[in-house]
């Protein structure tokens, strides 16, 4: 039980730098450290893509003569009900499509 769990660590802490892929102690620090970082940035990616897909839409939105807030107004207003990540991909892979979106908020 002791050297399996022990092995475990090491697995886990492979490609690890210097003593903390190797010396228990270390790994140890370095494992529950790495699951804390990982467990955070889950998070964090989730408001990071949001910003990005907001600068994403602006910017195509600028192109037709409105800001990103108005636009995003007129689509409630609208009553599209189009999620950030859609309109981001619409805007970068389809801009004609995006552009009816655009008319039908105006």
């Amino acid at each position: 039980m002791h050297l399996k769990r022990r092995k475990n660590l090491l697995r886990q802490t492979k490609g690890y730098m210097w003593g903390r892929k190797s010396k228990i102690k270390l790994a140890r620090v370095a494992m529950l450290k790495a699951g804390v970082h990982a467990y955070r940035d889950r998070r964090r990616k989730k408001r990071e893509f949001r910003k990005l897909w907001s600068i994403q839409i602006n910017a195509a939105v600028r192109e037709h003569n409105l800001n990103y807030s108005k636009f995003i107004f007129g689509l409630k207003k609208a009553k599209i009900a189009l999620d950030r990540k859609m309109l981001a991909n619409l805007a970068e892979n389809n801009p004609e499509v995006f552009a009816e979106v655009v008319k039908a908020t105006k």
